[in-house]
């Protein structure tokens, strides 16, 4: 089975990296790798003048022949990153849809108290168009980011138990 993950970070120590690789092993036996939202702003004109950028349309192949997707973002001003939004702009201009009937989970680690719950709930609002299978609950919602890592490693058990649910529930969504 293929997992991708996606990271609304670009930060090389990014919780919420960390927090797809837990994931990762979570969900099991996969072919796990991690998107690189290194892209180009989108821009129109840029989009006319030279079509799709390359980088682009590998994330968009990337995501079409995933079986599952796993989304990891931070909260940045009570939404989630530029840097996913870019990249969700990006891949909704791409022939096909890729996200259509995907299975996909979303998962945040955030320094504030709330673990980035009103990210999740733009992340949800602006993944609609998209018509992916996104798995509802448990929400993982990791407050206080850089308290539950040891390292590379979340260490609340009370979020990795979440974690390994959504995990056992995005499983199946992709199995069916």
């Amino acid at each position: 089975m293929k997992l991708l993950g996606i990271s609304g970070s670009l930060r090389k120590e990014s919780f919420n990296t960390r927090l797809l690789r837990e994931a990762s092993e979570a969900f099991g036996d996969s072919g796990f790798s991690i998107a690189d939202l290194r892209l180009p702003l989108y821009d129109n004109d840029l989009e006319k003048a030279e079509g799709i950028p390359p980088e682009v349309q590998h994330l968009a192949d990337q995501i079409t022949q995933a079986d599952a997707v796993i989304i990891a973002s931070p909260e940045y001003n009570q939404s989630f990153s530029g840097v996913l939004k870019n990249a969700l702009d990006w891949v909704s201009r791409v022939d096909g849809k890729p996200w259509a009937d995907k299975p996909v989970a979303l998962i945040h680690a955030a320094a504030g108290r709330a673990g980035g719950a009103r990210a999740n709930y733009a992340l949800r609002l602006a993944m609609a168009p998209f018509n992916t299978r996104m798995i509802q609950g448990p929400e993982v919602l990791v407050a206080g980011a850089s308290r539950e890592f040891d390292g590379e490693r979340l260490t609340n058990d009370r979020y990795l138990n979440s974690l390994k649910s959504l995990m056992d529930k995005l499983r199946q969504e992709a199995s069916r």
